[in-house]
């Protein structure tokens, strides 16, 4: 299936400011992208990009005071696939995971495994470990905490979430990714793109969406206690600790958001196109996301 996506944030900066941005795709789907991901600027401003130390795109530009529009639309070739499901993926002793996932069962910014340890053990301790476990963990988030984009706090974290029983998407990743890791589980925050394929349109307005992976078996899983089931076209942008590593944007001095919109939708299939197995496939043209912000 082909998925057509992109975005258009406005910012107005008081005075001249330094921005880091991460909006691009993850270098991990750029062979999947049919028409480039190309960021461009509005009034036009270079950008200098980078890897970062968790393999995420980023541009740094310098802008100007006043107003600047930050824009990209592109189209990109997609499974059409759900989310993998692995009953039998077991759960490694540490000693036994690779060295480069252990960052992922540490405290951080909006994940405070310390003050989640004793619940998290009161509440999963006696149950079998491995996919399950996690599965477990994702009913928990998704029964205690009640999705509102009224809830929406960028300081918010784990703990907060837990308290107060409310929060968006980001809020329901970060409370399960601290609970993964209190239980030994490494679990990292992703975020991209989600429209609604596959399932009823939202009619709230379109944004980036949170999920997270977890390390099990010989490889990383994705998991969504926001939906709490497997999702089709997910399109990653980023990856990291938690939000404060993946933040869209990061400005350094005063700049406010005067406009955003972001587009997921997957394109309708011409009349007559097959599946890969030669059935014929329908069409469906739908949108919509959750906040991550």
């Amino acid at each position: 299936m082909k998925i057509h996506a992109g975005y258009e944030i406005s910012y107005t900066c008081l005075q001249p400011t330094p921005m880091i941005l991460m909006l691009s795709v993850h270098p991990s789907r750029v062979a999947d992208l049919i028409t480039a991901d190309r960021i461009q600027f509005q009034p036009p401003v270079p950008a200098k990009s980078y890897l970062d130390g968790f393999g995420n795109v980023c541009h740094v530009i310098h802008a100007a005071a006043g107003r600047i529009t930050i824009s990209s639309d592109f189209l990109v070739r997609d499974s059409g696939a759900p989310d993998d499901i692995a009953p039998n993926a077991k759960q490694h002793a540490l000693d036994k995971l690779p060295v480069e996932t252990l960052v992922y069962l540490l405290g951080s910014r909006y994940c405070e495994t310390d003050q989640f340890m004793n619940v998290a053990w009161a509440k999963f301790g006696n149950m079998a470990k491995g996919w399950s476990l996690v599965q477990a963990i994702c009913d928990y988030v998704h029964d205690h905490v009640k999705f509102g984009y009224e809830h929406a706090s960028p300081t918010k974290t784990a703990w907060q979430a837990h308290t107060e029983g409310r929060g968006v998407c980001r809020d329901f990743a970060h409370l399960a990714i601290t609970l993964c890791r209190c239980m030994n589980i490494p679990a990292r925050y992703c975020t991209g793109y989600l429209g609604d394929i596959g399932v009823p349109p939202d009619p709230a307005p379109m944004d980036f969406s949170a999920w997270f992976e977890v390390y099990l078996g010989d490889r990383w899983y994705t998991f969504d206690a926001r939906h709490n089931v497997p999702r089709i076209g997910r399109i990653l942008m980023a990856r990291g600790r938690d939000a404060t590593d993946v933040a869209i944007s990061t400005s350094f001095g005063p700049c406010g958001l005067q406009g955003f919109k972001v587009v997921t939708n997957d394109v309708p299939m011409q009349p007559g196109t097959a599946n890969t197995d030669g059935t014929p496939r329908e069409s469906h043209h739908q949108s919509g996301s959750e906040a991550t912000a």
